[in-house]
């Protein structure tokens, strides 16, 4: 497969990222955005196969990554994008797994190098380093907001893998996601991803710094 998979996934794909993952295996692109997309169209987010990893570096934690990407399982419950997953079920809407075709599976040698290329796409201007003060303290009134005041529950899955199913599982987000990304995307999700369903909640960024202190204390593995 050439590198013009990129196009085949229906999107398009900017050239102006300074940051790029050249030693990455070219079908990557087909599902994902490997660097900034010019087009932030709803379109865009409707067709794409995958979630973009233009800011994979700036995103995941890099131990977490070599050892999902050697044994993927997924990390949205009913899979991506989720209503292009499910299917009616007897009281509501299931996953259909058939809808979900598997990540492929990496060895060893090949999910680290696939990580360290993956860490080399960073976007500072989006997820500053520092966005997350540190503070661990505020994690149970975090989980508090989590699982009542702010209804983050209703959509994702967070200790004990209770909750929603149509975001990603957040059971093991300290082990997978970085602090400052957490709360950078916790305050305004759509400055990252133009369109995504999660809203923009407008908290107050002592309620962000006790979220992402609650995501980070949740280390479940992958």
């Amino acid at each position: 497969m050439k590198r013009h998979l990129v196009g085949l996934a229906g999107f398009m794909i900017a050239l102006a990222s300074p940051a790029s993952a050249d030693g990455l295996d070219p079908s990557c692109a087909g599902c994902h955005a490997l660097t900034k997309p010019a087009d932030t169209s709803l379109d865009r987010l409707w067709t794409r196969k995958g979630p973009d990893l233009w800011y994979a570096g700036s995103k995941f934690n890099a131990e977490w990554l070599v050892e999902w990407l050697q044994d993927p399982k997924p990390i949205r419950p009913v899979g991506y994008p989720y209503f292009k997953t499910i299917t009616k079920g007897a009281e509501h809407d299931v996953a259909d797994p058939t809808k979900s075709p598997p990540h492929p599976k990496l060895d060893k040698a090949a999910a680290e190098a696939a990580t360290a290329e993956l860490m080399k796409l960073k976007a500072p201007d989006l997820i500053a380093e520092g966005t997350f003060k540190g503070d661990k303290g505020g994690a149970r009134m975090g989980s508090l907001a989590f699982n009542k005041l702010r209804g983050c529950i209703a959509c994702h899955q967070g200790e004990d893998g209770k909750g929603g199913a149509s975001g990603p599982s957040l059971t093991d987000g300290g082990a997978r996601l970085q602090a400052d990304f957490i709360a950078a995307y916790t305050t305004d999700p759509q400055r990252i991803d133009p369109h995504i369903w999660m809203p923009i909640l407008k908290l107050k960024d002592k309620d962000i710094q006790r979220l992402t202190a609650y995501v980070i204390s949740l280390g479940g593995k992958p």
